[in-house]
C-alpha cells in the first residue's frame, strides 16, 4: 500500500465523521468516494484511476442521495404546535370588528384571539379559515358556506 492509500483512507474517515455532525447527506458521498479511491490504490491502480473512482462514486452517490436527503430533512408533513391550525376552519365566538379586528374564535376545543384583514364585521357563529399566526393571535378570513362542505 502506497502513501495515497493512507491519504484516501484519512480523507474518507474525516468526511464520514464530518457527515455525522451535519445534515443533508452532503459529505457522505465524498467520504464513500474517497473510500473507493483507497480501494483502487489498495488494488494497485494508478493515481488517475483513483481520482476517477473518487469522482464517479462521489457524483453518483451525491445525485442519488439528493432525493432521499430532501425527503428526510424537509418539514414534517404534520405540523405541530399552533402551526397545525393553519388552513383549518373555526367558528367565531366573539365578533371580529373591522379596523382593530379583535375577536375570538373556537377551533377544535381551543379558543383563540383572532384578527382579520377583512374590512367588514365577521359576526358570531361565522366560519373562518385560519391563514397564519401572528404572535398569540390567529389571522383569519371568512369562509363562504359552499367552501366548507366536506371540511
Amino acid at each position: 500500500m502506497g502513501a495515497w492509500f493512507w491519504v484516501w483512507a484519512a480523507l474518507a474517515a474525516v468526511l464520514i465523521v464530518g457527515e455525522m455532525f451535519t445534515a443533508g447527506f452532503f459529505l457522505l458521498p465524498f467520504g464513500i468516494g474517497a473510500a473507493a479511491a483507497a480501494a483502487a490504490e489498495y488494488f494497485g491502480l494508478a493515481l488517475g484511476w483513483q481520482w476517477a473512482a473518487f469522482l464517479v462514486v462521489s457524483i453518483a452517490l451525491l445525485l442519488g442521495l439528493r432525493g432521499f436527503a430532501d425527503r428526510v430533512t424537509h418539514e414534517p408533513p404534520e405540523k405541530v404546535n399552533v402551526d397545525r391550525l393553519i388552513g383549518k376552519i373555526g367558528v367565531v365566538t366573539e365578533a371580529i370588528e373591522p379596523g382593530d379586528g379583535a375577536g375570538r374564535i373556537r377551533i377544535e376545543r381551543e379558543e383563540w384571539r383572532a384578527d382579520s384583514p377583512v374590512e367588514t364585521l365577521i359576526p358570531v357563529d361565522a366560519r373562518v379559515r385560519i391563514d397564519r399566526v401572528e404572535g398569540t393571535h390567529l389571522v383569519v378570513t371568512p369562509v363562504a358556506m359552499t367552501e366548507t362542505k366536506g371540511d
